[in-house]
């Protein structure tokens, strides 16, 4: 066995660095809102070892790129990680690789007067955007997604034949709420030619196809719903090789009105936060080529 301690993997960057673009081309302007963080790969060894910072482009210049390439516009998260990344790798001659992330927050128009505003704005809260790119010397990785978009079905959901043993006390129901924190990231072919790609179309359908993909059959669990939800996804977009999917189960348990003297046929329920089913899975094509590394650092996916 050697002693020898040495250097692993390692990153380094600027994280969550919070920018705002207002484009003010006329008198209706646009809002663009973004949390992003950039990490660098490479040859850093040196900075490690013997505390030489010649290859250490700090990280408030990381932070000061990011400002400075949205004065251009973002247009959307993920074109502005593909920005970012070439820049940084290709401006940097020790730098051979990144992990670029953003989460992109919705603003809509605020309705006055019976007509959208120009320039005022309400967030809002659906859920979350998401962007991940991983550059690794020649290969290159671009991941999009979302976080916190809460789904909900009143019915058409149950939960039967599953094992029981005497710690089981919940019975079995044909008809529950089914509700959940919807996560998902989505990964594009390695390779894919995003020239002149339209993120935000793609973004809209997706989240389009996974609603309805959450609506359109009777879940006899969430594992199956989420699953369907991927497979429709992939179905549509050939461009997308794997997604994958982070889902609480949001417990609805119906409330016992029979001490106060009324029936309860399935209308009143109390919410539960915790503790949850948490269902995890990816849904891919069998002949996706793996792309792990992709992955790594993004948590909460198995």
């Amino acid at each position: 066995m050697s002693s020898k301690i040495i250097l692993g993997s390692n990153q380094f960057g600027k994280a969550e660095v919070r920018v705002v673009k207002i484009t003010r081309d006329s008198d209706r302007h646009q809002i663009e809102d973004l949390n992003v963080t950039s990490q660098l790969r490479g040859d850093f060894e040196a900075a490690h070892l013997e505390g030489d910072n010649g290859h250490v482009v700090p990280t408030d210049t990381q932070k000061n790129t990011v400002y400075a390439f949205a004065r251009e516009g973002i247009g959307s998260p993920e074109a502005f990680l593909l920005r970012l990344g070439e820049h940084f790798t290709s401006n940097f001659s020790w730098v051979d690789g990144g992990r670029w992330a953003a989460e992109s927050y919705a603003w809509d128009r605020i309705q006055a007067h019976g007509s959208e505003h120009d320039h005022s704005f309400v967030r809002n809260g659906q859920e979350v955007r998401t962007a991940v790119l991983v550059r690794d010397g020649d290969a290159e990785h671009l991941i999009s997604g979302l976080k916190d978009l809460t789904v909900l079905k009143s019915t058409q959901s149950g939960f039967v034949g599953y094992p029981k043993d005497k710690y089981t006390t919940l019975a079995e129901t044909t008809d529950r709420i089914l509700a959940t924190d919807v996560s998902a990231r989505w990964r594009f072919k390695a390779g894919t030619d995003f020239s002149g790609f339209d993120f935000n179309k793609n973004y809209d359908d997706v989240k389009s196809l996974l609603l309805e993909g959450f609506t359109e059959k009777y879940s006899h669990a969430l594992q199956q719903t989420l699953f369907d939800m991927g497979a429709k996804v992939l179905e549509a977009h050939p461009e997308i090789d794997e997604i994958k999917f982070s889902m609480p189960n949001k417990h609805h348990f119906l409330v016992d009105l029979s001490p106060f003297g009324l029936d309860n046929p399935n209308e009143v329920f109390f919410a539960a936060d915790r503790p949850y089913g948490l269902i995890e899975a990816t849904v891919l094509r069998e002949d996706a080529v793996p792309a792990e590394n992709a992955w790594t650092g993004i948590a909460g996916f198995c």
